[in-house]
């Protein structure tokens, strides 16, 4: 199988991404009241719901692309949707680090560094 690892790492990025979105819709209001906390002294502290919505609709772009990605890879060799799944898995990581080094959370920003990695190593590959 010539794509195997760009296939999984476009079902791990899928798996995050859509499972991320879920939790966030689910428990919006949760992820608000958590969310105004933890930018309480930051510029986005008056912006939350609508950061929330943003990061929303890109992890959803994402899980999306990288899950059609993944099939399209499987079924046919084509790499588009997989591409572009991984470049915007790199966009939201990236919003999702700015994040996260506004709050000064260093922990959470290196945590979002390990999900950053495959999502380059896809791009990279299908590039």
């Amino acid at each position: 199988m010539v794509y195997a690892a760009p296939i999984l790492v476009a079902v791990f990025l899928a798996v995050t991404f859509l499972q991320s979105a879920y939790e966030k819709v689910m428990d919006w209001k949760g992820n608000i009241a958590w969310l105004k906390e933890h930018f309480a002294q930051t510029i986005l502290k008056d912006r939350v719901p609508l950061a929330l919505f943003h990061v929303l609709v890109l992890e959803l772009i994402s899980g999306v692309l990288c899950l059609a990605g993944s099939i399209q890879l499987y079924a046919n060799h084509n790499k588009v949707f997989a591409l572009y799944g991984g470049i915007f898995s790199c966009i939201t990581l990236t919003m999702l680090l700015f994040g996260q080094r506004l709050a000064k959370d260093y922990d959470g920003a290196r945590t979002i560094v390990i999900y950053f990695v495959p999502a380059v190593l896809i791009v990279y590959w299908l590039s």
